[in-house]
Order: structure tokens, then sequence, then C-alpha cells
């Protein structure tokens, strides 16, 4: 059971959120948001563990979003859209340990292309890689992205055959397993419900 309290202190929204254990023992988090000179507060947090959230982010530029995101760990991050491309980098400022990035964009034809990869600082190396693209055209939906360094492709498929009906589906290939059918569904809206 929980219970969660917001209100306005001044130009601060302050909310308490109480869950109840299992034991009977109450717990609470404190937290606000708040933005001050061009630096959004979207999360400040303090939990009766002690252990404390700060998630911050500012745009300095149009289409630029830097973000600070702290707690068991600290990263900041980066943002930037322009039109069709959107493009993310993260470091990890507490350990050093690594630098990730992805960057998606959209080009002609319904068709969006995407990468990510993350370099670990520690060990010199791409630690991860991957690479996807999706096509959307009327009633289908098709995307294709890849896992564990390209080593598999996993294919998720959506038709709607019309308002009331549609079909999906979703497989993983790789080298020791040529199809692995991981699910096949469908929904059908109706007046008293919908059936999947």
């Amino acid at each position: 059971m929980s219970l969660k309290a917001k209100k306005n202190a001044g130009p601060v929204a302050v909310t308490i959120d109480t869950t109840r254990g299992a034991g009977g023992a109450l717990t609470s988090k404190v937290g606000t948001k708040f933005s001050y000179a061009g630096l959004s507060f979207d999360k400040a947090q303090l939990e009766a563990n002690g252990s404390q959230t700060l998630e911050t982010s500012m745009s300095p530029a149009p289409g630029l979003k830097l973000s600070f995101k702290g707690s068991k760990g600290a990263d900041l991050g980066a943002t930037y859209k322009a039109g069709n491309f959107c493009g993310t980098a993260k470091l990890d400022v507490k350990d050093l340990a690594k630098v990730s990035s992805s960057a998606c964009v959209g080009v002609a034809g319904g068709v969006t292309l995407g990468g990510d990869a993350t370099y670990s600082l520690k060990d010199s190396s791409l630690s991860a890689f991957n690479l996807g693209a999706s096509y959307s055209q009327g009633p289908l939906f098709a995307a294709v992205t890849t896992s564990a360094k390209l080593s598999s492709v996993n294919v998720a498929m959506l038709y709607k055959v019309n308002s009331d009906i549609s079909i999906a589906s979703s497989t993983t290939h790789s080298a020791s397993k040529s199809c692995d059918v991981v699910a096949v569904g469908g929904l059908y809206k109706s007046a008293f419900g919908d059936f999947k």
C-alpha cells in the first residue's frame, strides 16, 4: 500500500511518497522538481535509507539538451535532435568506466535507421554495438535490430488488417539457431472488449 501527496511550497512542488512494507514499516521518499535560471532540477529526491537522487537538465542551444543523472551512479548526457535526426551520448562520470552513444535518422519512404555503441574506458575497447532499421507504410510496420554485437538479429512485424484486427510476430535469428519464434499474436477490438 502506498500514499503519495503533492504540495506546492512557493515556486517548488514537493512530493512525499510513503509505502507500507510487508512487516508494517513505513518508508518515505521526499522529492521535488523545479527550474531556475535555465537549469531544470527534474528530480531531487531523498529516501528513508539515506540514498539520494538528483537529475538535472538544460538546453544551451536549439535541439541540444544536456543532463546529469546521479543516484547509485552518475552520468552526464547529451541529446541532440534536428529534423529527422536524433543522437545521444552518455559518460559515466562516477567510475569513468564507459561512454555510450546512439543515433537514429528517418530517411525517405518510411525507413528509419539507427545504431548504438558503448566504449569501455577501462578495457579501451568497444563493449557493445548494434544496428537497427524499421519500415512503416500504411498498415505494415517491420523492424530489424541486432543484439550482442551483431551476433543475433531480431525481426518484428505488425500488420493492421483493419481498425479492429492486428496481427504481429517477433523472431530471433543467429548462427546457432536459424529461426527462433519468440511470439506470434493478434488483437481483436470488439464492442465489449479487446481480445489478444
